[in-house]
């Protein structure tokens, strides 16, 4: 099997992303959720004040797959941690543990911080992708609901102006 790298992801290495988050939403079925843009990602993953970081894996140097994460933090542990937002290895490059050396990494990540939690979400119907997460440990945190406001939402939820007292 060809040998693969994993190195943090460069501005240069935008279009690469882009390709595969778009890539990623068609596996997902999300693709009318998608409104990544190059420069909004250049803006969160580049940009003065970055709010995210990814990681790029390659074969004889060719972009096979990638992760995005950002960081955390828990008052119950009173620690940061790390969220990973995105994980993808794109169908051809699958089956040669790089999906696994991308989890290590932004684990490894976490831990260079101290972290506490390390979490992610993955879509029920994803069999496979749960078998995997398992299969390293993860629990399946069943209790807890993934909650959303979408742009719309927040911006309603702003324009009702709640005071707040000082």
């Amino acid at each position: 099997m060809t040998p693969f790298t994993i190195n943090s992801a460069t501005a240069k290495d935008l279009s690469h992303l882009l390709a595969m988050i778009r890539e990623l939403a068609e596996f997902e079925r999300l693709t009318h959720e998608l409104k990544v843009t190059a420069e909004s990602l250049r803006a969160a993953l580049f940009g003065e004040r970055p709010v995210a970081a990814a990681l790029l894996a390659r074969v004889d140097g060719a972009p096979a797959g990638y992760a995005v994460y950002y960081h955390t933090f828990s008052t119950f542990v009173g620690r940061p941690g790390i969220f990973l937002d995105d994980i993808y290895v794109r169908p051809e490059f699958r089956k040669r543990g790089i999906g696994r050396a991308l989890l290590e990494a932004v684990a490894k990540i976490g831990m260079e911080i101290g972290g506490g939690r390390f979490e992610w979400i993955a879509l029920r119907w994803n069999e496979n992708a749960f078998r995997f997460y398992r299969s390293l440990g993860a629990k399946v945190m069943d209790e807890w609901a993934l909650l959303r406001m979408n742009n719309r939402e927040v911006r309603n939820l702003v324009a009702a102006k709640v005071k707040v007292a000082a």
